[in-house]
């Protein structure tokens, strides 16, 4: 029987809008090492490796990057065309060629999965490439079937946590940041939790946002019943939906693009935008219905060295939400939080003392984050996207874009079309930094072949 006259007894087609693909029931029922074993075998598991990384939402270079380094191990030369959910490749050995089209239902982030991905690869012509197909399939099938760390109550208590940071990090005050925990963690929790039952993302984003937002109302008048608050701490709504900041995909869209990975880093760009723009109308329209703008936020009172002695813990907090959202072990959120706690505070140090503009200070932090991430990296390993993007997802002007798109909701364009600027050039000069870190510190980055 040929190859392609291969049919797997029992075989029951998926009955999902995307068809799951059971590796295993493809596989060649044959003890010959996955070395030895025909092209489709071999390029199953490059592609397999492939989709399985971009699942964990890092960019086209990387996962590329993966695939190479497997299927020189397996004696094949891949070509991979790589989207936001999609990849298209071919596997070639000196007499055959395989291609295949591989598909996710939805994107995320799991950086966790991403480092234990990263380590796989690494050591898979040492470790791996002396097992057979099923076995090699049974391996990832033990990856990718590993549950998260942290359950739904758990990341809305982390993005409780990062948003409480964060609004105090934008000059909130302890009701904006008590009003905030609440409604962010609730928020969060709700989204897991349709997250688990597979509905939209959007659904998702709409839903999440908006009881975020009516949760700050509630919390923020039970406190205006019990003491007497004034009105204007009711700007702090805005942090509640800001554990919807799609870092991930704003990140490696621009990264992407600055490899040349086209058809990745726009259709991350496209990702990111929509998240934003669902998320940010759907806060502008419960606050038209509660009656809430936006407003600066109260002074503190607190000196300059006491405004900085509290960032580091607030900016490290935040960071270590954010990453914990993103399910990174312990040791990888604490580590994120304190390159953040380092990052972040010079950034705002810097804009602060009036030394560089806000956009120039963003590229500074993002700079320093990606630098030390590199460091880090050569230690242990983690991956720097792991490590970086919860570092400046607190860097992302999303109070900015909120204020942007809330003027112009009200026909007040100028107003509107300045935020968003504002918001754009930071937002710019992020990944930026990033770049530059990466380029400064890995040599295969900063060639192209």
């Amino acid at each position: 029987m040929t190859e392609e006259e291969e049919q797997p007894e029992n075989f029951v087609p998926s009955e999902q809008h995307h068809m799951a693909i059971p590796w295993k029931e493809f596989a060649p029922n044959q003890n010959l090492p996955i070395k030895d074993a025909r092209v489709k075998a071999r390029a199953s598991v490059v592609g397999r490796i492939g989709i399985m990384m971009l699942s964990c939402g890092t960019g086209a270079w990387r996962v590329r990057d993966a695939m190479n380094t497997v299927a020189r191990v397996l004696n094949l030369t891949c070509s991979a065309d790589i989207g936001l959910t999609s990849i298209n490749y071919t596997c070639f050995d000196a007499g055959h060629s395989y291609s295949q089209i591989l598909a996710l239902p939805n994107t995320g982030v799991n950086t966790d999965r991403l480092y234990v991905l990263e380590t796989f690869v690494k050591q898979f012509e040492e470790k791996y490439s002396h097992l057979t197909i099923r076995q090699l399939h049974h391996t990832l099938d033990d990856i990718q079937q590993t549950p998260g760390h942290y359950s739904p109550i758990v990341k809305g208590l982390a993005a409780a946590i990062a948003c409480a940071s964060f609004i105090f990090l934008l000059g909130g005050g302890w009701i904006e940041m008590f009003c905030t925990f609440v409604g962010a963690g609730i928020g969060n929790w709700l989204r897991g939790e349709m997250g688990k039952h597979k509905l939209t993302t959007i659904s998702g984003i709409a839903v999440s946002v908006g009881v975020a937002e009516l949760t700050y109302f509630l919390a923020f008048k039970g406190l205006q019943f019990m003491y007497p608050i004034s009105g204007n701490h009711e700007a702090g709504y805005i942090g509640a939906m800001l554990f919807v900041i799609p870092g991930f995909p704003f990140i490696t869209s621009f990264l992407d693009l600055s490899k040349l990975d086209m058809r990745s880093g726009l259709e991350r760009l496209s990702y990111a935008i929509m998240i934003t723009s669902v998320a940010t109308l759907v806060g502008w329209l419960v606050a038209l219905i509660i009656n809430f703008q936006p407003e600066n936020f109260a002074s503190l009172g607190l000196s300059p060295l006491m405004i900085l002695l509290l960032r580091l813990p607030a900016s490290f907090f935040g960071v270590y939400g954010f990453s914990m959202m993103f399910n990174s072990s312990q040791r990888m959120a604490i580590t994120s939080g304190l390159i953040g706690a380092v990052a972040n505070t010079l950034r705002l140090e810097l804009v602060d003392f009036n030394t560089i503009p806000a956009p120039a200070a963003a590229f500074c932090g993002a700079l320093v984050a990606g630098l030390l991430a590199s460091i880090i990296n050569r230690h242990n390993g983690y991956p720097r996207i792991s490590l970086t993007v919860p570092s400046i997802v607190i860097m992302i002007p999303g109070l900015y874009i909120y204020r942007g798109i809330f003027y112009i909701g009200l026909n007040e364009i100028g107003n509107g079309a300045l935020w968003l600027t504002r918001a754009a050039l930071i937002i710019l000069f992020l990944p930026l930094g990033l770049f530059v870190a990466r380029y400064l510190l890995d040599k295969d980055w900063r060639h192209f072949d």
